[in-house]
């Protein structure tokens, strides 16, 4: 019986150690995906279904703006609530052998080059080796506190500086993968800025 009983506590003792290197390996694992981000390439690759106010932006050309659209941002700025609303589109190029992943994202909008608005994004992405993922980000923020003072005229102006994929000279994105482990987040150390680059594909 005592022989038994000591066969069981090695047998034991041998399955938690096997158990807790296989935990180490998978958290080392994970951290290297997480580091390996560093050395990704970013795109702003597009923005859809990007709305203020309820104005749908990609319906706007050269700056035309209907007496409907007109409406809608005035009763916005009126209601001091001018939602904006957008599914941003990252390509995220992976160079090296080995696979890169995240759980989560923290990303800050810039407007003319400040800081306006943060939020944060909750998707296990993995870019494999050797390749390109899209991934996609909802962001979402108020932009009444921008067009209190100048107005509607203002307001018309920050529309109709978006292009046809989306984009703005005046808007600027900045993300933070990050990486959670059971209770634990970890982020890398420095935000990103994610631009388009010239010649890209929308």
């Amino acid at each position: 019986m005592k022989k038994r009983i000591i066969r069981f506590f090695v047998i034991a003792a041998v399955c938690s150690t096997l158990s807790a290197c296989s935990i180490l390996s998978s958290l080392a694992d994970q951290a290297a995906g997480l580091a390996n981000l560093a050395n990704c390439e970013y795109n702003l690759k597009n923005v859809s279904n990007l709305t203020i106010a309820g104005v749908n932006v990609k319906n706007l050309t050269n700056g035309n703006i209907t007496a409907t659209d007109v409406v809608k941002l005035s009763s916005a700025l009126l209601g001091k609530a001018v939602p904006m609303a957008m599914d941003v589109n990252i390509d995220v190029k992976n160079p090296t052998d080995r696979n890169a992943a995240m759980t989560a994202m923290d990303w800050i909008l810039d407007i003319d080059g400040s800081q306006f608005a943060q939020g944060n994004s909750t998707k296990n992405i993995t870019i494999s080796k050797l390749a390109t993922t899209t991934v996609p980000l909802g962001v979402n923020t108020d932009l009444y506190s921008m067009f209190s003072k100048d107005g509607l005229n203002s307001l018309k102006n920050f529309v109709s500086s978006f292009k046809k994929d989306g984009t703005s000279s005046k808007v600027g994105l900045r993300i933070k993968p990050l990486l959670s482990v059971g209770s634990y987040t970890v982020p890398m150390p420095n935000y990103i800025k994610v631009e388009k680059k010239t010649g890209a594909n929308s």
